[in-house]
């Protein structure tokens, strides 16, 4: 016990006057932060809806060729991550550290299966040529300008996967301070905060599968 209280009053920067304060300010900040996503990612939502409404026989016609199975699988993984993560977060608070990396692992190991299938998703895209602007040259979805499709599709899902690879990161971190005991349950506001990310990167990843997948 007497190793806890000096690990998190190490972790104190000295403009707190003490650690509950700390966490509050870190978590306040987050809280921001994950607000300018939500309206980052908004501009794209609204652009969606706007070419949707002015295209909507090329979104229908468009979205066929996406494989809905794949786009499924990625969402039940998404889910299962949030799960993990929050178990991570769980365990460390319950001071079974070990068993928040094993979570933090499996959180990881969820998130790379996610890249993994959109890597494939996204090979037979190119292959076929259903790529964005000019670079679409697939002849085989009905109707104009089907490419403005398919540049929604890969500005939505592409910036989701790079907010993927930012969460693994962290992910990472977390699981390398935690193997290093920086975290007990005295202080583990750090894992909480990544958890705290990776479910708004799940929760954006809910929204984007209907649209695109299930947009007819």
């Amino acid at each position: 016990m007497t190793a806890h209280p000096a690990t998190y009053r190490r972790d104190l920067l000295e403009h707190y006057s003490d650690p509950s304060q700390q966490r509050d300010s870190a978590k306040l900040g987050m809280w921001i932060f994950l607000l300018t996503e939500i309206l980052f990612f908004g501009g794209l939502f609204c652009a969606y809806a706007i070419y949707r409404a002015w295209n909507p026989d090329i979104f229908y016609n468009a979205h066929k060729s996406l494989d809905l199975h794949l786009g499924a699988l990625n969402t039940v993984v998404l889910i299962c991550s949030s799960v993990t993560m929050a178990l991570a977060i769980r365990s460390i608070q319950l001071d079974r550290v070990k068993a928040g990396i094993g979570f933090l692992f499996a959180t990881l190991s969820l998130a790379a299966v996610f890249l993994v299938v959109k890597f494939f998703e996204y090979s037979h895209k190119f292959h076929l040529g259903q790529l964005p602007g000019k670079f679409y040259t697939y002849a085989g979805i009905k109707g104009t300008n089907p490419h403005l499709f398919f540049s929604v599709y890969f500005s939505m899902t592409g910036l989701h996967a790079l907010h993927v690879i930012a969460g693994m990161t962290a992910i990472s971190w977390m699981i390398y301070r935690a193997s290093r005991k920086h975290f007990s349950a005295q202080y583990y506001t750090p894992v909480e905060l990544t958890g705290m990310y990776w479910h708004l990167v799940d929760m954006v990843w809910i929204f984007l599968f209907p649209l695109l997948y299930l947009v007819g």
